[in-house]
């Protein structure tokens, strides 16, 4: 197997007068989590498209498993997954009709695609519902579903587009940990989204996209420290002491202050000034109900790095 589950170079790839990649290069280690972060119409699902042999590049070189693209198409078809945006399981099947149905178009005879459909239902927690149309499914069920139907045939590269799109924070948790037990099991994973705290927990490494080219790259504490911002955050018990905690602020840290929502926030240089602000505050009199000095995050990197804060929408980034 190649250490290199996935490569890309300098992948470019037009839509009429519209350019979704301008020369993307990626690289996944087997066994690997790679996120890829950016905007909409960043250009995130374009690569993807390309990497899962849909689509083929006006440009550039891609090797997924060791085979090109676009020479080797079906043998890159037999070593991946995909999950999409939105589910793509049929509403009006079972959950095991779905399953078996992908099993017997992959090739699998009628007893093993039954069996496969039985042990991911399994798997996925939905063996309790395996004989229920899929239409009576809760959003969580669908994507984990939909997850499954990408695992029929045991690929070893999995792509995840927005897995979590439109899931609520219990069923992105389940799918998350699902996730892991995935790449706990040697599977490589391709992830895109534009929830920094899903990458941050799931990727070992992070390409941030934006306008067609990779603009940064490395692991996300790599990326955080390049921001290399530290916030401190004071909110006082009682409101009316805001403007006493903003003039402490303002006088430690060294800058001004941004008071919102009865937090007063700053950046500060060095550890040094949280003690000195709890010092302060103790001998003013000033109870305060959170006080924190926190390092970058990855949305400080995203906004450092594209201009602009996340907003999670459901937008394709193809014209």
């Amino acid at each position: 197997m190649t250490a290199e589950a996935i490569y890309a170079e300098g992948l470019v790839k037009r839509f009429g007068e519209t350019t979704a990649l301008a020369g993307v290069d990626l690289s996944v280690p087997t066994g690997s989590v790679l996120g890829l972060l950016g905007p909409n119409g960043a250009g995130k699902t374009t690569a993807v498209r390309i990497l899962s042999t849909l689509i083929a590049p006006d440009a550039g070189r891609a090797r997924v498993a060791g085979h090109d693209v676009v020479r080797d198409a079906h043998r890159v078809r037999q070593v991946i997954g995909l999950t999409g945006q939105y589910a793509s399981v049929d509403e009006k099947l079972t959950g095991l009709e779905n399953l078996f149905l992908i099993g017997r178009l992959l090739g699998k005879s009628r007893a093993d695609a039954r069996s496969r459909a039985r042990s991911l239902l399994t798997r996925f927690r939905l063996d309790d519902a395996a004989t229920r149309a899929t239409k009576t499914y809760s959003g969580g069920m669908r994507r984990r579903l939909d997850l499954a139907a990408s695992l029929v045939g045991q690929p070893r590269i999995l792509y995840l587009d927005e897995p979590t799109t439109g899931l609520d924070p219990r069923a992105r948790l389940e799918l998350w940990a699902l996730i892991r037990e995935l790449v706990d099991s040697g599977t490589t994973v391709l992830l895109t989204t534009q929830y920094l705290d899903e990458a941050d927990a799931l990727a070992d490494d992070i390409a941030v996209i934006d306008h067609g080219r990779v603009i940064a790259s490395g692991s996300p504490e790599a990326l955080k420290a390049r921001v290399g911002s530290r916030t401190l955050v004071v909110r006082p018990e009682n409101p009316a002491h805001l403007d006493a905690v903003a003039a402490v602020v303002t006088e430690l840290a060294g800058a001004a202050p941004e008071v919102e929502g009865g937090r007063v926030s700053a950046a500060a240089v060095g550890t040094d000034v949280l003690p000195a602000v709890v010092r302060r505050l103790d001998r003013d009199g000033i109870a305060v109900s959170e006080l924190v000095l926190r390092g970058a995050s990855l949305d400080d990197v995203f906004l450092a790095l594209t201009g602009q804060p996340t907003v999670p929408t459901e937008t394709d980034d193809e014209p």
